[in-house]
């Protein structure tokens, strides 16, 4: 008997890279809950249009199934996995939610492990607010899932990329490179960060599914490799197969014009995905071919689209 899959947000960006991957499993029903502005019926896929904070509709347009497990993509504010837990139709056997390495202190040590210290009050600017509330998602799903004893698991990515991005971070360099336009990068590259491609998390999700190990923990999903933005550059020059013209400017010079660049500056974002990668026995996909390959999707749906 096939087992039911809710994906929460399962249209946009990992989400869909996800549903998708799922979708080509034979032993699975695929469930998506979304307000209905990607679709994806044509690939077998049982939607339910909904916002998932409208407790009346989520109950009306949910179908009561057995859920061998639930996704969750996009809770953003609290109360909100509270709400899909307490209202939604059927049963749920695992919740596996979405959060992110933002969650973390502003700290020296690096890198950043599972037990490293959280952010406790809210930051100041949108990308605090955001950081905080996920912060207050995962002590929910914590609590609201014990209190249901629905085993949980946490996945907390670093800054990711590939297929379907609506952030402009790599987008923003691939433009810049196919316009023959200079690229900006600071003049002293001191920040180190890290990523991790939208591809290895669905991989990862698959894994989690119906496995114990993973079962109430938290795990980063990060790639190994530290990146600057020379070796940015370096990597963007392999994959593109063309000459780039970076433009050196202080970071004063960099925030003073508002110059849009997506990473880091002048502080490490260092994380450790060893855990998970262990726990899995999972390989990162390189950032050389994962940038390949986001590089030839974006080419074909970006810009001859």
């Amino acid at each position: 008997m096939k087992k039911n899959i809710l994906v929460i947000g399962g249209s946009y960006f990992v989400g869909r890279v996800f549903t998708m991957t799922l979708s080509k499993e034979g032993d699975y029903n695929v469930h998506l809950l979304n307000r209905g502005t990607y679709r994806l019926s044509k690939l077998g896929i049982e939607e339910h249009i909904c916002d998932r904070n409208d407790i009346f509709k989520l109950k009306e347009v949910v179908p009561p199934l057995d859920y061998h497990a639930v996704i969750d993509f996009c809770a953003y504010s609290p109360n909100e996995i509270n709400t899909i837990i307490e209202n939604l139709p059927g049963t749920i056997k695992q919740y596996i939610y979405v959060s992110t390495c933002s969650v973390y202190e502003t700290t020296l040590e690096f890198p950043k492990t599972e037990n490293s210290p959280q952010i406790s009050v809210p930051i100041p600017g949108p990308a605090g607010d955001y950081a905080y509330n996920k912060h207050l998602l995962e002590l929910e799903t914590q609590d609201v899932c014990q209190k249901y004893n629905i085993p949980f698991t946490i996945l907390r990515p670093a800054f990711i990329y590939g297929p379907f991005n609506y952030a402009p971070r790599e987008s923003y360099f691939f433009k810049l490179i196919l316009a023959d336009q200079p690229i900006p990068v600071p003049d002293e590259p001191l920040a180190l960060f890290q990523f991790v491609y939208a591809t290895d998390i669905a991989r990862i999700i698959m894994a989690c599914l119906s496995n114990e190990n993973v079962y109430n923990n938290s795990f980063n999903l990060s790639a190994p490799e530290l990146i600057c933005y020379d070796r940015l550059i370096e990597v963007l020059t392999e994959v593109c197969g063309q000459k780039i013209k970076p433009e050196r400017k202080s970071i004063d010079q960099i925030n003073r014009d508002n110059i849009p660049l997506p990473f880091p500056l002048d502080q490490h974002e260092i994380y450790s995905g060893s855990k998970i990668a262990n726990l899995l026995d999972f390989k990162y996909t390189s950032f050389v071919e994962g940038m390949k390959k986001t590089f030839a999707f974006y080419k074909k749906y970006k810009v001859s689209n």
